[in-house]
Order: C-alpha cells, then structure tokens, then sequence
C-alpha cells in the first residue's frame, strides 16, 4: 500500500494541539520491559509505526502485549526467550539496537541483525558495544552482531561520545549488572530521563538523571512498576506543531507540554522572531508572529546549531529551516550530528525557498520567499515533517509522497491537523509491482 498526502496550503491553523507521548521515550521503555519481573502498563504511548514495530520485536521474542487503550499498552515479557532477533522488523527501526541490553542482562546472549531507520547519513553503534564490553560481554561482529556475558559487572564507563541510545543501552544493562556503574558523558536528553523514571518505578537505584553521569547501583531484581508509567510529552513535536503555526501565521495552543524541556527550542524560535508563551502546561503561539531574523551583535548573520542536550535538538533542524524561509533576514544553520540530513533543503528550493546548501552540515536561509505547491517526498521523519510544513505554508496544491516515514514519528498527523484547519487528504494506492 502506497500512501500520500494531499495538501492545500496558505491557511492559518488555529486551535488546540496535544503532542503525543514521545516516541523515543517510548522505544527503549518498551525494550526494558524485558528486565521486568511482571506486566508494565505504559499510557501516553505514541501509535505509530515505530512503536508497533518494537512490539513485533517483543512479540517475536514472545512477550505478551496487549492494547489496553488507544495509547495505552501493556507487556509482559516474562514469556520471552533468547532467540535471534527478526531481521526483517530490525531493518524497519534503528531502535531495534535497544534490545541489545535487555537481552544481554536477561538472557546473557544475543544475536542482533544491523539496525535500520532513517538514512541520514553514518550512525555508529560503537558506543553501545564499547561500554557493554566494559560491563563484561564479549562482542563479535559480523553479518550480525554476537554479544555473549556469563555476567555482568558495574564499571566506571566514559562513554566515547554522548550517544542517547547507547546511553539507553548501557543505562539497561547496569541495572542487571552486579556492583556500581557509573556512566561519565552520557545523553541527558528528555526520553533518557524518562527511561530512567521508568528503571526506578520498576526498583533500579539511579542517581544523576538529567545529568551527564549517571551513577547505577545495579544487580537488584527488577519488579514492573506497581502504577502505569506515562510517557512524557514529545518535545520534538511541540517544536513542530510551533513551527506549523509560524508558518502558516497561526494561532495555535500546545496543551500538555513540559516547559523544562524547550528552553533551547524557545530560544531558537524567539532568534527568528517566534516567540510562543508559556502558561503552565500550555504553550500559546500567537498569530502575526514578528517573523525576522534577529542579527548578532554588530549586524553579523546569526548562527543557528544543534548540538547534545541540552542544546537545540538535531530532530528539529529541518523544521527550523522551513521556519527560517518565512522570516525576514539571513540564517545560517549548521547541523553537527548527521552528514545527510540537510540534503532535502533541495526540495525546498523546488517549492521556492531561497536556501545556499554551503556543504553537508551548513546552509544560508535568506527569507521571507513565497513557497509554491509541489510533488515532494519524505525523505526521513523529520525531512518529512519539513516537507509537510513547507506544503501547509505554499500557496497552492503539494502532494508529498512516502508517508510512511513521517508516520513513523507523528501519530495520526492528518487527523490532528484537520482538526486546526488544515486541507489535507491521505490518498491510500496499491502499490505496483516492479518489473524485471
């Protein structure tokens, strides 16, 4: 089945938005219910296509899972056994390389095919196998990856760069391992914090959660949590959904967010002239936003980078370039993490932004340029998204192909964007057989 979107833009949305659970909280949640001695019941849970694959994961391995809600589920993996992991889901979700430590720390083997997700250039997972090594496993690599332990034991661990999953990995393995681990340059980002919060509901002994260096005191048994655990509110799609309303000059509530959690992504948006309020658990954009890019000191072009929690997350970069074609003035954005990722502002020219790709990781916005409807595709998620906000902003019809990928990270998009005002259609097609 081939999807699309069909969309008429150059309308304001208005209304009220609530972001969903965040999916890359719930990934690893969902994997460490393998280290827990009974169900967990998960709320907030995002009902996307990366989730169900996880589940297809746990599925395989033979936990029992069960919807219980619309975003609510419950797994117990108590039924599970060591077995090699299903190739073909692994290949759908680079999250799959989570299971590495639960399995590890449960069954003391594993067998993991290459991971997949999104192409956005070289994700190494040296990191995840570097810091089980130093709790004891011994690793070969091969047309899959081999991780055997006949036990784990904590060690001081100085993670080779401040990977989120290998953080996550290593953070799940811990807890099973005997003694202190203590994890030095580790990701602190939101959904690390929130698998942390999920480790301790279920009995784990960690010290340092928002912080760089988590210290675990491992080797006690893990029980599930005795209350549902809700997923936290994904950060990356409020910065979306304000990044929908500045471009279409919307007026737009974000009910239900986490204010400690966008301090970096506010103080982007206020650089190009967004400025939403803050009211408790809302978040308020205003229509006629001043839109204009605000210069350095001195009258230089202002810099916009990403960069490790807590500063502005990479997964809202493509956003912030759509934002930037609709401000008045030049930005320049320099994407740090991935080689890959800036290769769909292509598809923006197309549509009329004005947008000087300088090499893989910098470019040159010069705006405000009225976008005109295209036939575009979804690169990744997050390109994807960009592409979707870019077809809202454009005068004219877009239809946006391969929307798979932005349903991989944004459950039920087009139905909560109706809901603000947007025209936009999904048209489901067979898809046709190649030929030979």
């Amino acid at each position: 089945m081939a999807s699309t979107f069909c969309v008429s833009g150059g309308r304001p949305l208005q209304g009220t938005i609530r972001p969903a659970g965040n999916k890359n909280a719930a990934l690893p949640i969902l994997a460490a219910t393998l280290i827990a001695d009974g169900p967990c019941r998960l709320e907030n849970v995002p009902r996307i296509r990366d989730v169900e694959t996880m589940l297809g994961l746990l599925t395989h391995l033979g936990a029992v899972v069960e919807w219980s809600g619309p975003n609510a589920v419950t797994v117990d993996a108590r039924p599970a056994t060591p077995r090699e992991l299903d190739p073909q889901l692994c290949a759908r979700i680079r999250a799959s390389i989570l299971l590495a430590g639960p399995m590890l720390a449960r069954f003391g083997r594993v067998q993991l095919p290459p991971p997949g997700g999104d192409v956005i250039g070289r994700r190494r997972v040296d990191t995840h196998f570097l810091a089980l090594e130093r709790l004891g496993a011994e690793v070969a690599v091969g047309d899959s990856y081999r991780l055997e332990a006949s036990a784990l034991t904590g060690a001081d661990i100085f993670l080779d760069e401040p990977s989120v999953t290998g953080t996550e990995n290593a953070l799940m393995a811990s807890v099973a391992a005997r003694g202190t681990t203590v994890l030095r340059n580790a990701a602190s980002e939101p959904h690390v914090q929130d698998l942390a919060r999920f480790l301790v509901a279920c009995g784990a002994h960690i010290d340092g959660i928002g912080s760089n260096a988590l210290t675990v005191q491992g080797g006690r048994p893990l029980a599930a949590p005795a209350a549902p655990f809700a997923i936290g509110p994904d950060h990356i799609e409020v910065g979306s959904f304000i990044g929908l309303a500045a471009v279409t000059n919307g007026a737009v509530t974000i009910d239900g967010v986490r204010g400690d959690d966008l301090r970096a992504t506010l103080l982007a948006f206020d650089r190009v002239g967004v400025r939403p309020r803050l009211d408790g658990t809302r978040l308020i954009v205003d229509a006629d936003q001043e839109r204009r890019v605000r210069p350095d000191l001195g009258g230089h072009i202002p810099k916009l980078e990403d960069g490790p929690w807590p500063a502005f997350p990479a997964d809202l970069m493509s956003i912030a370039i759509v934002v930037a074609t609709q401000c008045e003035g030049l930005l320049l954005v320099f994407e740090k993490l991935f080689e890959s990722r800036l290769f769909f502002v292509d598809k923006l020219i197309g549509m009329g932004a004005r947008i000087v790709l300088c090499d893989p990781h910098r470019a040159v916005i010069a705006g405000p340029a009225p976008l005109r409807g295209g036939v575009v595709e979804s690169p990744d998620i997050r390109a994807g998204m960009a592409m979707l906000l870019a077809a809202l902003a454009s005068q004219g019809e877009s239809t946006i192909h391969n929307i798979g990928q932005i349903e991989r990270g944004y459950e039920r998009i087009d139905e909560r964007l109706r809901a603000l005002g947007a025209q936009i259609e999904r048209i489901d097609t067979e898809a046709k057989p190649s030929r030979r």
